[in-house]
């Protein structure tokens, strides 16, 4: 993917601890900041162009069609029934290349299979063109398509028995330490229990949208994706051509949360439509395509078992999940990922196996593996506390540690122990009755609930090129992208701790393949991998202006547009002659396999559940986390609440339904498929613990987006349970599971 190392490159592989960074000194005072949003203006203002707001001329607009059979095959598209219709231009189809695109990133992924087998209800067959959207979507609308149709698989329950193993990922499919079966056995206390979460959707405000621009044989595609890079190079293959002759634009994403990893089916039409019809192309999904034909976070089955001794120490860990994806899948949600590294214990097995089904592919969504899996294991830590007689928070405490209980390598950073007492302190955790359903207010039980955070860190290979202009002001260009989540803002601030340039002096440029690549926004590893690259870009510019300066790199001050050392100080611009430039590279190296690297947390909620009718309202949430250093305190405790809300949505809100007949969406827009609104969500609290984490990376930062999310949900869950004694392991817990148990008014 990346070129490593010129002249005016400087590149770093994490082979080894980085202890001192330049961001420690804080001279230019910006870093670690709450910086407003240096986008924030454009998007407020509606000046920000997203994908679908592009002016190109002679653009034609394309309406994709789905198929409306769940397993089988197409006979035949009648594209004469609707050619003749006004406006309308043409109907492509292309059973090579439109096809379930691959959703998950990276550069091999490729399209396997064409349309004439359908392998889900939805999957993308055809585009219409039109000179306008209203013609395009008619004609959509009335395409005849015959289809034959085969029996699928749709219901999960139905076929759980027939799951297999899949193929080994981010970690193994099985994972087996020790003996659990006898651990089970001789432990003094234990619990074996089921949890259930359903399949979900991203449900991110912006649309899945292309605009595909052909000049020659290459092409430009404006575009909203997360992966720039690996986009173009999917894109690329799926096309025949070279990677070369992709470029991807992507300045502004309204979203994404996982769903936009990858090149997704619009993207894909878009191109071969344009191509086709010599003239730029517009694709755009409706909302019902983007739950239809994108991608899901799989629907869970988990058998958690745990084994203790009567002080809480666990003996035996057991984490066995069931999932489900097409038969020509091989991604499977990573539920068990946190189970590997959170809690001591010798004896160990997490295992992950598939149930095929003919659903729309499931994938990536914002912390895939934590989000769910965390439901399972947190809860049954709960539920293990209870039968020992023991405080949730001291459980947790006594399993903690400081060593990897399968790889035997210390933890990078770790303050789990930390976060649960600061944030039982600050919470009121003191005032939790620790007997269920003994706290009322009116018709109302009220219950405090507690649960571990962790999100696995990652680096991935990434570059960004930082250049100093004469007249002092900065320029950083990367295909890093922002989805929301404030990369224009802490790569600005990176940039002017290090150079002393003002935050306003510094334009950012993000989203092209035409700057440097990167590995774009995911897994949050945006801020560590592209900041990290910014770093060294930056690094390698203070060196050359000491040298300008002619003063010892250790000397110069760097601030407010001035270069100051030896008694002297010069403007920054009058250093650069007509310009200096740099690039820095950054890629993971041994300290990813020598420490386990993550971020940890601690989530507290307090909820009121009616019994009358079973309602449940979150009353109040309190997170506290540590990941590394804070580059930016709004941006991140912003991205700590969307997190904590996801938590609430997986507790009691978020359940997409599939008719088991066909496999048909049920509940395919916003209004039927439940997030949480302004009404489901209250005051939410967030704090920080002070860290460094010298094995991440140069600037010590590590992912803090998903973390926010990891054991939200649990802490939702086991808080209804302190409130109302009603234990619920089938997510989410609306009211019709609490009325039968609940006690009388």
């Amino acid at each position: 993917m990346f070129g490593f190392g010129d002249s005016k490159t400087n590149s770093l592989t994490m082979d080894k601890p980085h202890p001192v960074s330049l961001l420690d000194t804080g001279v230019q005072g910006v870093i670690s900041h709450p910086l407003d949003r240096v986008d924030g203006p454009l998007k407020v203002s509606g000046s920000a162009t997203y994908s679908a707001e592009y002016q190109i001329d002679n653009l034609a607009h394309g309406v994709l069609v789905g198929a409306k059979i769940g397993h089988g095959k197409i006979v035949s598209i009648d594209a004469d029934a609707v050619k003749c219709l006004p406006g309308v231009i043409d109907v492509v189809t292309d059973f090579d290349t439109f096809i379930k695109v691959p959703q998950q990133g990276g550069e091999t992924g490729a399209p396997t299979q064409g349309v004439k087998d359908i392998d889900y209800f939805g999957q993308i067959v055809a585009i219409v063109l039109a000179d306008s959207f209203e013609a395009a979507r008619e004609a959509a609308q009335r395409l005849p398509i015959t289809y034959e149709k085969s029996a699928g698989t749709y219901d999960f329950a139905a076929h759980r028995d027939e799951a297999d193993k899949p193929a080994d990922a981010m970690i193994p499919a099985h994972y087996t330490q020790g003996d659990v079966d006898q651990a089970m056995t001789d432990a003094d206390v234990t619990v074996d229990l089921t949890y259930i979460t359903p399949s979900q959707n991203s449900a991110a405000m912006e649309p899945h949208a292309s605009i595909a621009v052909w000049e020659d044989d290459a092409l430009t595609l404006y575009s909203s994706h997360q992966m720039p890079t690996s986009g173009a190079q999917q894109l690329a293959k799926s096309l025949g051509i070279s990677a070369k002759k992709v470029r991807i634009i992507a300045r502004y994403i309204g979203g994404g949360f996982g769903s936009k990893l990858g090149i997704a089916p619009e993207s894909v039409a878009a191109a071969i439509a344009a191509k086709q019809l010599g003239r730029p192309v517009k694709a755009v999904m409706a909302r019902s395509q983007v739950f239809d034909a994108t991608v899901r976070r799989s629907n869970t089955e988990q058998r958690v078992r745990l084994a203790a001794g009567r002080d809480g120490k666990l003996t035996a860990i057991g984490h066995d999940s069931l999932t489900s994806n097409l038969a020509s899948e091989e991604y499977f949600e990573p539920v068990g990922i946190g189970t590997h590294f959170l809690y001591a214990g010798e004896n160990r097995s997490i295992t992950h196996d598939m149930v095929r089904l003919n659903l729309l592919l499931s994938g990536s969504m914002r912390a895939p593996g934590e989000a769910v899996g965390m439901v399972g294991l947190e809860c049954a830590m709960d539920e293990l506390a209870e039968k020992l007689g023991m405080d949730p928070i001291a459980l947790r405490k006594v399993n903690d540690t400081q060593t990897d209980p399968e790889k035997q390598v210390p933890h990078s950073s770790r303050h789990l122990s930390r976060a649960l007492d600061d944030g039982a302190r600050l919470f009121g955790w003191d005032k939790r009755h620790t007997q269920p359903a003994t706290q009322r207010e009116g018709e109302w039980l009220v219950g405090m609930g507690v649960a571990s955070a962790t999100r696995a860190n990652m680096l991935q290979q990434s570059s960004a090129k930082v250049e100093i202009h004469p007249d002092g002001s900065a320029t950083v260009s990367s295909a890093m992208t922002d989805i929301g989540t404030g990369s224009y803002t802490i790569l600005a601030q990176i940039a002017s701790e290090i150079l002393g340039i003002p935050v306003d002096r510094i334009t950012m440029s993000l989203g092209d393949t035409n700057d440097p690549p990167a590995a774009g926004s995911g897994g949050s590893w945006g801020a560590g991998s592209a900041g990290s690259a910014v770093y060294l870009a930056c690094e390698m510019l203070r060196s050359n202006l000491a040298k300008a300066m002619d003063v010892p790199e250790d000397s110069l001050t760097l601030k407010d547009g001035m270069a100051i050392g030896d008694n002297r100080s010069r403007p920054i611009g009058d250093l650069v002659g007509e310009g200096m430039d740099a690039t820095g590279e950054i890629k993971p190296g041994k300290q990813e396999k020598e420490t386990t690297q993550a971020s940890y947390g601690a989530h507290f909620a307090e909820v009121g559940v009616n019994v009358v009718t079973g309602e449940v309202r979150v009353r109040r949430m309190l997170g506290i986390f540590a990941a590394g250093r804070v580059l930016n305190a709004k941006t991140a405790r912003s991205q700590c609440l969307g997190g904590m809300t996801f938590g609430i949505g997986t507790a009691l809100t978020e359940d997409l339904i599939h008719d088991t007949r066909d496999g048909k969406l049920v509940n395919r827009d916003l209004a039927e498929y439940h997030v949480p609104v302004n009404a489901d969500v209250p005051q939410l609290e967030v704090h920080f613990i002070d860290e460094r984490d010298i094995h991440a990376n140069p600037i010590h930062a590590k992912g803090i987006g998903e973390l926010g999310i990891a054991g939200a949900a649990a802490a939702v869950v086991n808080a209804i349970y302190n409130a109302c004694g009603v234990r619920v392991r089938d997510m989410p817990i609306t009211c019709d599971k609490l009325l039968d148990g609940l006690p009388p008014l």
